[in-house]
């Protein structure tokens, strides 16, 4: 099963931040690309500093969603993340953006991540990993399509560095 996830720090060593998660997740399979890192806006509404962001594809073990969820979950908190108010600081966040084509609505789990086609610091280092011919499997519109619609968002998305 192929997986994306969307990684994201704004505080300490926010580079650093990303390496370690993804050291963490290679324990769940085999990492496929990566995308180059990007510091962008704080997105959601509460004054903060800057994050890194980045994707990274991986080819992983056969294991339910919710599964890799519990786990990634684990990985932050071993990586520092303490829980505060919804879209503010924090050390590191991973977000499970696409499996396959998977679509899944759940209490705790939407694939492909609901906010995605909303949010420039995903998509731009989203289009580092996609294929071109890539289609959101709901929306059905191209990762091109998706950034083309936010351009106007005032959002900042500068590449720093390569993740690896």
């Amino acid at each position: 099963m192929n997986i994306i996830f969307g990684l994201g720090s704004n505080l300490g060593n926010r580079l650093q931040n990303l390496r370690d998660a993804v050291e963490r997740l290679r324990s769940l399979g085999r990492i496929m690309k990566s995308s180059d890192v990007y510091e962008t806006s704080a997105w959601g509404g509460v004054v903060q500093p800057d994050y890194l962001n980045a994707c990274v594809s991986l080819k992983a073990k056969d294991e339910s969603p919710f599964e890799i969820l519990n786990r990634i979950k684990r990985f932050e908190c071993e990586l520092g993340r303490i829980e505060s108010v919804r879209w503010g600081a924090r050390k590191i966040d991973i977000d499970i953006l696409l499996i396959d084509d998977l679509i899944l609505h759940s209490d705790v789990l939407n694939i492909p991540h609901v906010s995605m086609p909303l949010r420039l610091f995903v998509l731009v280092p989203l289009r580092d990993i996609l294929p071109d011919e890539w289609r959101h499997p709901e929306n059905v519109k191209s990762i091109e399509e998706m950034i083309e619609n936010l351009k106007n968002e005032g959002e900042h998305v500068l590449r720093v560095t390569s993740l690896l």
